[in-house]
């Protein structure tokens, strides 16, 4: 059995039993990552099923860093001028209140969010995405990406749109044709201890593009 207790991931048979403390386990950002604490215990399980030692295993998950090289598009984070970026591939409901959740353990003088939507998700699974987020940050940049996945033009625009009727936290709602104007839009308005999640559609470009600027600037 491998589950979460306090600040350590378990690994239990009968009376033999291990642990691993969350602080030394970087993904999970000191414990404050709840779905992250989920994908190490997964993991845990899946080596321990393989047979791999408690040693090899503690030492995989205190040397995993998911980057954008190890892990593209999966909580990436960067700096850029005192300001934290994340981009990450999240298209549904469930993928944003998760990000939400750890977002929300970040320290942030603002917070700002680029969002598409995938065409092929329902109406409701669409406005829901920005229903999440617009508790949570105060600006909001809607894009169109490069697949629309059988919707007419503008149209998941206008549902992820709907979705921010009535926003809680949101106060700037912003519309933009193409996810790299989007994305250099987000960059334009970051300062120094802002923070600024990014929902890529075009995974490896998008980080090629994100981390040019950052490069550049």
């Amino acid at each position: 059995m491998v589950y979460a207790e306090g600040d350590y991931i378990v690994r239990a048979e009968g009376r033999d039993e291990h642990r691993i403390p969350l602080a030394a386990i970087p993904i999970t950002g000191g414990g404050t990552f709840g779905f992250q604490i989920e994908n190490a215990m997964a993991a845990t399980a899946a080596c321990w099923a393989l047979g791999l030692s408690w040693d090899t295993i503690s030492a995989g998950l205190a040397g995993f860093v998911n980057d954008a090289r190890t892990a593209p598009g999966r909580f990436n984070v960067f700096n850029y001028h005192g300001a934290t970026l994340i981009a990450d591939y999240g298209h549904n409901p469930d993928a944003i209140r998760a990000l939400v959740d750890a977002i929300e353990t970040m320290p942030a003088k603002k917070r700002l969010v680029v969002i598409s939507g995938a065409g092929d998700r329902r109406n409701e699974d669409i406005r829901r995405q920005t229903e999440i987020l617009g508790t949570a940050f105060d600006e909001v940049i809607l894009y169109q990406d490069a697949c629309q996945r059988g919707r007419q033009d503008g149209e998941v625009l206008t549902l992820l749109r709907e979705g921010l009727c009535g926003a809680e936290r949101t106060c700037h709602i912003e519309e933009i044709y193409g996810e790299f104007l989007a994305i250099d839009n987000a960059f334009n308005r970051l300062k120094r201890g802002d923070l600024c999640l990014i929902l890529i559609d075009q995974v490896e470009k998008a980080l090629d593009h994100i981390a040019r600027r950052i490069a550049e600037d």
